[in-house]
C-alpha cells in the first residue's frame, strides 16, 4: 500500500490511520516519512488497542522529535478533517462495511482519498475445504469479492475506485502457529457458526486434521494457507448540488461551488 502512494499526487496536511495496531505500526512509520508535515489521526475502536496505539507511537514528553513534530492525535477525525485516510487489514472485520465506509467518506476532505487493504474470498480456501469435508461448522464468514468492493464504494459516496488483489501462500511450522496467525488477521463473522465454547478433544481434533491435510511437500511439510489481499483506493469527490424545481442549498455548499468554478479552466 505504501509503494502505491507514489502515484498520489495529492500532499495531505492531516491523515488518518484506521486501526494502526491490526494495520501494523511499521506501515505507519512509512507513511509518516512519506507525509512528515501532516497531522496524523490515530483510531481504534478498542480501548486496549488505543492505549497500545499510544504506547507505541507516543513520543515521550522530553523528545524534541515530539516539539517539532506535527500534531497526533489518538481518535477519529472530525468530518471532512483529513486529505487521506489509510486502513490497512480493516475493512473485512466489519460486520456492517457499509457503514463503516460511510464512516471514512465523512472523514474526509472533498478530493481527500481512501487508501485499504483487506481479505478475499479465496483467503484460507484450504481450510474451508477442510472443515467441509469433515462436515464441521463453517470456519469463516465468505469475504467480498474486489469488484463487489467497487461497487460498494461509488453506494458510499466514493469516485474513481480502483482495484488490485494478490495471492499469497504463507507456511507455518505448526496448527498452533496457523491459528495464532488467523486468530490475529480477522473473526468469523457468519451467522451460523458454532455458538458454543470448545473443548480440549475438539482442539486436538482440529490440530490433528490441520497437521494432516494442509501439510504440503513442495513446502518441506510445513502447513500451507492461501490469503487473497485486495488493495483498493478511491476518492471522495466534490458534492453534487441538488437540482429540482425548487432546490435548497446550504450556504458553505453554495460557497464550496462558487470556490470550484473560480479554479476551473477557462475555455478560450
Amino acid at each position: 500500500m505504501q509503494e502505491r502512494l507514489q502515484w498520489i499526487k495529492l500532499q495531505p496536511d492531516a491523515w488518518c490511520h484506521w486501526g494502526a495496531v491490526r494495520g501494523g505500526l511499521e506501515g505507519h512509520e512509512l507513511v509518516r516519512q512519506r507525509y512528515p508535515k501532516a497531522q496524523v489521526f490515530v483510531y481504534e475502536s478498542a480501548p486496549r488497542l488505543r492505549t497500545a496505539a499510544m504506547q507505541a507511537l507516543r513520543k515521550p514528553a522530553w523528545a524534541p522529535s515530539r516539539w517539532l513534530a506535527p500534531a497526533r492525535h489518538f481518535q477519529a477525525p472530525p468530518d471532512a478533517a483529513v486529505q487521506m485516510l489509510w486502513a490497512n487489514m480493516a475493512l473485512h472485520l466489519s460486520a456492517q462495511p457499509m457503514e463503516l465506509l460511510a464512516q471514512w467518506q465523512r472523514a474526509l476532505a472533498t478530493d481527500g482519498f481512501l487508501m485499504f487493504s483487506c481479505l478475499g474470498p479465496d483467503t484460507a480456501r484450504e481450510l474451508r475445504e477442510l472443515y467441509r469435508s469433515l462436515g464441521w461448522p463453517v470456519s469463516g464468514h465468505d469475504f467480498t469479492d474486489m469488484h463487489d468492493w467497487g461497487d460498494m464504494l461509488v453506494q458510499a459516496g466514493f469516485a474513481e475506485p480502483v482495484m488490485d488483489m494478490e495471492r499469497i501462500v504463507l507456511t507455518f511450522d505448526s496448527p498452533q502457529r496457523l491459528l495464532q496467525e488467523l486468530r490475529s488477521l480477522g473473526r468469523n463473522l457468519h451467522p451460523a457458526r458454532f455458538a458454543g465454547l470448545r473443548g480440549r478433544d475438539w482442539q486436538r481434533s482440529l490440530d490433528q486434521a490441520l497437521a494432516k491435510h494442509l501439510a504440503r511437500p513442495e513446502h518441506d511439510g510445513r502447513l500451507a494457507l492461501t490469503f487473497e489481499v485486495i488493495y483498493g483506493h478511491a476518492l471522495k469527490p466534490a458534492p453534487r448540488l441538488p437540482v429540482s424545481a425548487q432546490s435548497s442549498v446550504s450556504l458553505d455548499e453554495m460557497r464550496a461551488a462558487l470556490a470550484r468554478s473560480k479554479n476551473m479552466p477557462r475555455k478560450s
